[in-house]
C-alpha cells in the first residue's frame, strides 16, 4: 500500500485588521502637521495669500505633498476650521467635566466657560479658531452648515447657564442677544490681546464677567 500523502494545513489568517505599515502609521501624523502649519499660515497671511507651496515648505514636505491629504487648498482650509471647532468643543466638555460644572453656581459656571473660551483662543493650537472666525467667506455653504452645527453644540453648553443667570436677575439682556454679544466680544479679543503683556487669561475672564453680569440682588 502507498502511504497517504500529507496535506499541509492552510495558514491561519490573523484576526482583525492587517497591521499598518510604517508609512500608514505616520500618515495621520503628517496630516496633523499639515493642518497645524496651514492654520498658522492662514491666520498670519490670510487664505488667499497662502499657497500650498508655502504650507508644504513650512511642514518640511514636497510642494505637492499636501494634496495627498487634501484635495485642494480650500478643502484644507475647511479641515483646519473643522479640526479647530471639534477640538474646542471637546476641550470645553473636558473642562466642564473636570470642574464638576453641575455643582457650581451659575456665575462660576459662566466664568469657567469664558475662561476656557479664552484658552481655546489663545492656548495651544490657537491658530485654528481665529481662522474659522475670519475666513468663512472662503468655504462653501455646505461646509458652513457643518461648522454651524458644531458651533451650535459649543454654544449650546452656554444656554442653560445664561438662562439661569437671566432668571436670577444677573443677566438683564435677552438670553439670545446676550449670547451673541458675549461671543462677539470674546472672539474680538484675538485682534488686540497680547499674551506677552501684563494681563493674563484669568484677568480677561474676570473683566468679561464684570461687564456681562450685574451684581447679585
Amino acid at each position: 500500500m502507498h502511504a497517504a500523502a500529507s496535506v499541509a494545513a492552510p495558514a491561519k489568517r490573523p484576526r482583525g485588521r492587517p497591521r499598518k505599515t510604517v508609512d500608514e502609521r505616520d500618515d495621520g501624523n503628517r496630516r496633523r502637521i499639515v493642518l497645524r502649519h496651514a492654520a498658522r499660515l492662514f491666520r498670519r497671511n490670510g487664505f488667499d495669500a497662502t499657497s500650498t507651496r508655502d504650507i508644504a515648505a513650512a511642514a518640511g514636505m514636497r510642494s505637492g505633498s499636501p494634496f495627498y491629504h487634501f484635495k485642494s487648498k480650500q478643502a484644507l482650509l475647511f479641515a483646519v476650521m473643522e479640526e479647530g471647532m471639534r477640538s474646542a468643543l471637546q476641550q470645553q466638555r473636558d473642562a466642564m467635566a473636570l470642574a464638576g460644572m453641575e455643582a457650581l453656581e451659575p456665575a462660576a459656571q459662566l466664568r469657567l466657560l469664558v475662561r476656557n473660551h479664552f484658552e481655546n483662543l489663545f492656548g495651544a493650537g490657537n491658530d485654528f479658531i481665529p481662522v474659522m472666525l475670519y475666513e468663512q467667506r472662503s468655504i462653501t455653504r455646505a461646509q458652513r452648515a457643518t461648522l454651524a452645527a458644531l458651533q451650535g453644540a459649543y454654544e449650546g453648553d452656554w444656554e442653560p447657564v445664561l438662562r439661569a443667570l437671566h432668571a436670577a436677575g444677573r443677566l438683564r439682556a435677552d438670553v439670545k442677544l446676550a449670547r451673541l454679544m458675549i461671543f462677539g466680544a470674546l472672539n474680538w479679543s484675538v485682534q488686540w490681546f497680547d499674551r506677552r503683556g501684563e494681563a493674563t487669561l484669568d484677568d480677561l475672564a474676570d473683566a468679561a464677567l464684570s461687564l456681562f453680569l450685574a451684581e447679585a440682588p
